[in-house]
């Protein structure tokens, strides 16, 4: 007899979305199918599947004992999510070679499918990091008397969902900072910085709407500038390592002494990121947008505005009403903007009540109406004869303006 041979040994998730890739979130079930195609007939101990998740940070640093001794000091961390095994074929025991706990698989192509469920609590967003990562895998190992096992692993993304649309996050963002330029003994006049964004959730694709006023007092040329930059913190044996990068950066014009440029919703376009991960004990992602002013030979003035990155995009509704709280939460004169619309006027009375039942509420009443009048009194009879008159005409400006305004003294000029 000719054993026959493992030709292939792949694993395929039943994805939950149209786009074919493997996306889950806490709660949701995982399943699949691990694929064996063999040629010739094998026997087999066991097909089993291991399932984790998990957040791992790892870095070292080096350390001086003393004039010339060194060591690496290593930091390592780790938090398990979720560990999860079965087994498709076969019995527990890998060690067990006798001949009765063996399954014979013919030639051809089998599938096993197997399933899973996440746990319900928050899960850390998959993340590829500098010194630590967020992983979620399934690994699948096939076992024969007398061979090496076979074994192959399949990552797939969990995203922990940040719904931007919460009222924290559709709050506005805004700042203002000074600085004043000495050398030695001279003192130039100040550099001024405002800005201010609509909210302070976003997600990747979606550009951001910058609003600033610049202004140049010094004696220098100085260039106003945003960008977004995302922080990676690592944390493990009380210890934290952090790294920042550049992700989306624009420029303004330069700026002479004496002058002013005034940026009305300025776009800074947020390129695909991770979102943000804020619920890892031992891994942070943060954004920030960073609008600031480069000023040769000296500190740059910069305002940090927090950003954060979700996974659920912006409604209509949640629009309107962060456009709704970003004008009337804020004071923005310095940016001289105001309220992008006049207010509507009311529908006319023909729009509301047609002239036939003006007429016919306008009749003369009928016996009943008029016993029903006697009951209920003058007040009711005065209120139905006026129930369908038009209102008064409506006008933005008011008809009889409070006197008393006009007639007090003004101040005395000094």
């Amino acid at each position: 007899m000719v054993l026959g041979k493992v030709k292939s040994l792949t694993i395929s998730f039943d994805c939950l979305n149209d786009s074919n890739v493997p996306v889950y979130s806490s709660g949701d079930t995982v399943s699949g199918r691990v694929n064996l195609e063999v040629t010739g007939e094998i026997r087999v101990k066991s097909l089993k599947i291991h399932a984790r998740g998990h957040a791992k940070v790892r870095w070292t640093e080096s350390r001086n004992a003393g004039s010339n001794t060194a060591y690496t000091q290593n930091y390592t961390e780790e938090v398990e999510y979720f560990n999860h095994k079965d087994i498709l074929i076969g019995h527990e025991r890998d060690d067990d070679n006798s001949e009765e706990g063996f399954n014979t698989i013919h030639s051809g192509r089998h599938e096993y499918a197997f399933s899973f469920e996440l746990p319900q609590t928050p899960l850390a967003t998959s993340f590829e990091g500098r010194h630590g990562s967020v992983r979620y895998w399934v690994k699948a190992e096939l076992h024969r008397p007398w061979l090496l096992p076979v074994k192959l692993k399949k990552e797939f993304t969990v995203f922990e969902h940040i719904d931007i649309n919460t009222p924290s996050l559709l709050s506005p963002q805004a700042g203002t900072k000074e600085k004043t330029l000495c050398c030695w003994f001279c003192t130039s006049g100040p550099i001024s910085l405002s800005a201010k964004i609509e909210r302070k959730g976003y997600t990747p694709g979606e550009s951001i709407q910058i609003f600033a006023e610049i202004e140049n007092c010094s004696s220098r040329m100085v260039v106003p500038k945003a960008a977004i930059y995302q922080t990676q913190a690592f944390y493990a044996k009380g210890k934290m390592k952090e790294v920042k990068q550049l992700v989306a950066n624009l420029r303004g014009e330069s700026l002479s002494s004496g002058k002013t440029e005034t940026w009305n919703g300025k776009l800074l376009k947020i390129p695909p990121v991770s979102p943000s991960i804020l619920d890892c004990s031992i891994i942070r992602v943060e954004y920030s947008l960073m609008v600031y002013v480069d000023i040769p030979g000296a500190m740059d003035l910069f305002l940090n505005l927090p950003l954060v990155i979700g996974t659920i995009p912006l409604h209509p509704f949640g629009s309107r009403t962060s456009s709704v709280s970003s004008q009337c939460s804020m004071n923005m004169n310095w940016l001289g903007l105001s309220l992008p619309e006049r207010p509507e006027a009311p529908p006319s009375y023909a729009e509301v009540v047609t002239e036939e039942q003006r007429r016919n509420n306008l009749a003369p009443a009928s016996a009943c109406d008029d016993f029903e009048r006697a009951l209920q009194g003058p007040l009711f009879a005065y209120i139905q004869e006026f129930r369908f008159l038009p209102p008064p005409l409506y006008s933005e400006i008011d008809p009889n303006p409070d006197q008393s305004a006009d007639d007090r003294p003004s101040c005395p000029s000094r």
